[in-house]
């Protein structure tokens, strides 16, 4: 076993001889084992990508692959759409950063509004994670309370107070984190009254919904926030414009107070936005009262550039198209994946909508609605045990042309509009060939075996 699993490593090495040489200049320069993002750190090394058109992107070393990473969730219409690139091509011309105030930020706003009934007002900055922060200062000031309340395994950012607890130099004494998908815990903490805002992640937590949001906590949580007078939070940066022109909440129909978007929203630029409720949002307006007011900066809020792609994508988003499009191919995907894994004995299943997430565990039940877990219980999808299974499958996509998205034991598979039938049938063959491959070299151990 040990011998195939360094004759992988050794053949992937060989076919990115280009993308070693750089990971080795990388890795004196950023600290990450050379990588500039968490998710981009793998071992041996990720391929250094050159150009990416539609669904394909290109490495130094000229291998092509079908992208699943998507610009981590970013890119619903593919890489380099004419659309976008034409925007961007004609504004780079007339201009990128005029330091005052212009025709595209409030269109692109308006276009917002139009799709997110939420977005009473947008406030526009440069990434979720800020919009994030400025949704908990904004909280704050609204209701006069300080504490956060956030569930576990939701991600909002690297932060002090959106980043998990537990981790080294975190200071965060005013946030509190509970048990995900617990009603009676939610409800316990809100009946405090002390809680500024409830952030939740749209779709659920880890990239839309690795671990699903749960129906029962879902429309439990209007009621529960209104009656405790605290501000709730959905933070759509994953799931905005991405299920849906009105992003996870339209799908599930509830509305919350304020919402974040990011990734789509900018069409493959930075972007984040803090969307909500003009009461709410009144602390940013000159005229508020002297103790309620606050002011935001920020050199790149709604800069030209970032505009021109913004309101070319949203216009787009518009009739729903790309989201079925992207849909359609996710759903195509996970059919013909859990059927590769069920014709092998293997227990592990895909699920999910536009963003599809390999399982590898205990098969619970097979769910009504496939597009979610095996399992509801959060720690047998997180489990660690599994998480080499998924990496080394990785590595077996990445040597037969297909690229999926990474981050610590998990992986997803992230659909765009660009992906054809003949892309998800040509993942799905490497798919197996890579499981068949494993099984040969003992990579699949016998606690997955004979499902």
């Amino acid at each position: 076993m040990q011998e195939q699993q360094d004759a992988l490593i050794a053949k992937y090495i060989e076919s990115h001889a280009g993308s070693q040489k750089l990971h080795e200049q990388a890795a004196r320069l950023f600290a990450a084992n050379g990588a500039t993002h968490s998710a981009r750190v793998m071992e041996p090394f990720r391929p250094y990508i050159t150009h990416a058109k539609g669904s394909r992107k290109w490495d130094v070393d000229g291998n092509e692959y079908i992208d699943y990473v998507m610009g981590h969730g970013t890119l619903i219409l593919g890489h380099s759409h004419p659309v976008i690139v034409k925007a961007l091509e004609e504004q780079i011309a007339r201009g990128t950063l005029y330091g005052d105030n212009h025709e595209l930020e409030v269109e692109w706003a308006t276009l917002i509004q139009r799709m997110m009934p939420v977005a009473e007002r947008v406030e526009f900055c440069t990434c979720g994670q800020e919009a994030n922060m400025m949704g908990i200062w904004l909280s704050r000031v609204f209701t006069g309370r300080k504490k956060v309340l956030r569930f576990v395994d939701n991600f909002h950012g690297w932060g002090e107070e959106v980043v998990r607890k537990d981790l080294p130099g975190v200071f965060a004494e005013n946030v509190d984190e509970i048990p995900f998908n617990d009603v009676e815990a939610v409800a316990k903490a809100l009946a405090t009254r002390q809680y500024a805002i409830l952030m939740t992640e749209g779709g659920g937590a880890h990239m839309a919904g690795q671990v699903p949001i749960w129906d029962e906590l879902l429309y439990a949580l209007p009621e529960l926030t209104r009656e405790s007078g605290t501000v709730w939070l959905m933070d759509e940066v994953v799931t905005g414009f991405r299920d849906a022109p009105g992003g996870w909440q339209s799908v599930k129909g509830v509305k919350p107070d304020l919402t974040t978007v990011g990734k789509c929203v900018g069409g493959g630029l930075p972007i984040g936005a803090l969307l909500g409720g003009a009461d709410i949002m009144e602390a940013l307006s000159p005229q508020a009262a002297s103790d309620r007011r606050i002011s935001h900066s920020g050199t790149w809020n709604a800069n030209a550039a970032v505009a021109s792609a913004g309101v070319a994508a949203c216009k787009l988003f518009l009739d729903g198209a790309p989201q079925e499009a992207a849909r359609a191919r996710g759903t195509q995907l996970r059919e013909m994946g859990n059927e590769a894994l069920k014709s092998r004995g293997i227990k592990g299943r895909l699920y999910g909508r536009t963003i599809i997430h390999p399982y590898f565990g205990p098969i619970d039940f097979e769910p009504a609605d496939v597009s979610m877990p095996p399992t509801r219980d959060s720690k047998k999808i997180t489990d660690p045990t599994f998480g080499p299974v998924r990496d080394r499958l990785v590595l077996h996509m990445l040597c037969r042309g297909v690229s999926i998205l990474t981050a610590i034991g998990s992986a997803y598979l992230i659909m765009s509009a660009a992906h054809s039938e003949e892309d998800v049938e040509q993942a799905v063959e490497q798919f197996a060939s890579s499981l068949d491959a494993m099984l040969a070299e003992g990579s699949i151990p016998d606690a997955l075996l004979g499902g």
